[in-house]
């Protein structure tokens, strides 16, 4: 799908005035108007404010009619660390083109660059937002657009930082090609339904990339997810479609390229898992299809836990990681099926590209490890090789129906993930 250029969609608001016999006028802050607050008091519906450069220290602009506020040569809105920078509480509001810097950290309000509040048809877009406590916040709003903004804050601990991008109780919104750096979460979603999430980088946030609560029904593509405390969280949703995205070195003591909590019938594929602490981490998650993936050099690339069932875990690539496969339980519920293992040393003799044998992904010392973590300096001695081996060949302590019934001898070609970064 192909969006609309910036000017787009202010032309069609302009359009649509115009078919309804009103002309717009343009308003010009900077050189007739000298604040933005001036210019919006004189515009009437459908306006366009142009904006042009300069630094224009003012808080909690109020635009409660139809209008485009459009910025030449990105002038900045400084909000003095005081109040929100901007409000939105109308329908088919364009923000286009500003940098907003120094919104302050509040902890009664969540102050926000730019706060829409139940409003319809709005774009936020373009736009360079700096230190700001959160950086769009859009609040029971709907039919939607946040495109091509950057969103870089200064967020130290989580208790005193907001989110990037934050909505709550939305609906049928395109996030679509952000940057979110330095913030608690970089996109964070409450009751929120049928969002898309396209082509964003987010990276080196204290919490994670992006994180689900209680919504449903959203899909997230292609997007990059790097050097957060973890990438993403999905938790307590359902019908979510995760597809040809990039998680990279999300790596810490409990981190994750995905954690998964309480969420069902959900898709997973086509996506490269690199160099994060573990790949997947599946709690209380039931029916996901886990498919045409590459987990290469992770600690762990899959944990899942007892509490998992009727996953089917296909056409994935297990490369180079520490352990495939962990769990905490010495039965499972999922099935593995076709995946490729870089680790496994079965033979072919019938040259159909499946191995002969089963191959069992959970080794014996992830089992010991989870016990006594302290034992991972053990992690490649002669005596884990010895003791993963015997539980190879006599299944005791580990899972035995958990098996790959038809592994794969050579890797399985994927589509291409994303590679913005």
């Amino acid at each position: 799908m192909r969006f609309p250029s910036r000017f787009i969609i202010p032309f069609l608001v302009i359009a649509t005035f115009q078919a309804l016999g009103a002309v717009p006028d343009t308003l010009e802050v900077g050189k007739k108007y000298a604040s933005i607050k001036q210019a919006l008091a004189a515009a009437a519906s459908g306006d366009v404010i142009k904006v042009f450069p300069g630094v224009y220290f003012e808080n909690e602009v109020i635009i409660d009619k139809p209008c485009t506020l459009l910025g030449v040569g990105y002038p900045i809105l400084d909000a003095g660390l005081k109040n929100d920078a901007i409000i939105i509480r109308a329908d088919s509001v364009s923000i286009i083109g500003f940098h907003i810097r120094n919104v302050a950290t509040n902890y009664v309000r969540d102050l926000a660059a730019i706060h829409v509040e139940e409003a319809r048809h709005f774009n936020i877009q373009d736009n360079k937002l700096e230190n700001t406590f959160f950086g769009i916040y859009l609040q029971k709003s709907r039919d939607g657009r946040v495109a091509g903004n950057s969103i870089i804050g200064q967020a130290v601990v989580e208790a005193s930082s907001g989110n990037a991008i934050h909505l709550w109780y939305c609906k049928n919104v395109d996030v679509s090609n952000n940057e979110a750096r330095h913030h608690r979460d970089g996109i964070y979603l409450e009751f929120s339904d049928s969002i898309r999430i396209v082509r964003n980088v987010s990276q080196d946030n204290l919490r994670y990339g992006l994180h689900f609560m209680f919504s449903n029904y959203n899909d997230y593509l292609e997007n990059t997810f790097q050097s957060n405390g973890a990438g993403v969280a999905v938790m307590f949703s359902s019908q979510i479609v995760m597809k040809r995205n990039r998680f990279i070195d999300n790596w810490g003591s409990a981190s994750y390229g995905i954690l998964l909590k309480e969420i069902k019938d959900g898709l997973i594929s086509n996506n490269l898992f690199q160099g994060n602490t573990i790949g997947i981490y599946g709690e209380s998650s039931d029916r996901m299809t886990i498919s045409q993936n590459d987990f290469t050099e992770n600690g762990y690339a899959l944990r899942i836990l007892g509490s998992c069932r009727d996953n089917i875990i296909t056409e994935n690539n297990f490369i180079d990681n520490t352990f495939d496969v962990g769990t905490n339980a010495t039965r499972q519920y999922n099935q593995y099926t076709r995946n490729y293992w870089s680790e496994y040393t079965g033979y072919d003799l019938d040259k159909n590209g499946v191995g002969d044998v089963p191959y069992r992904p959970v080794k014996l010392f992830s089992f010991v490890v989870e016990k006594v973590p302290q034992a991972i300096v053990l992690l490649r001695s002669l005596f884990v090789d010895l003791m993963n081996f015997t539980e190879k060949v006599t299944p005791v302590f580990t899972p035995q129906n958990l098996f790959d019934d038809q592994p794969l001898m050579k890797p399985h070609p994927h589509d291409q993930y994303s590679t913005s970064s």
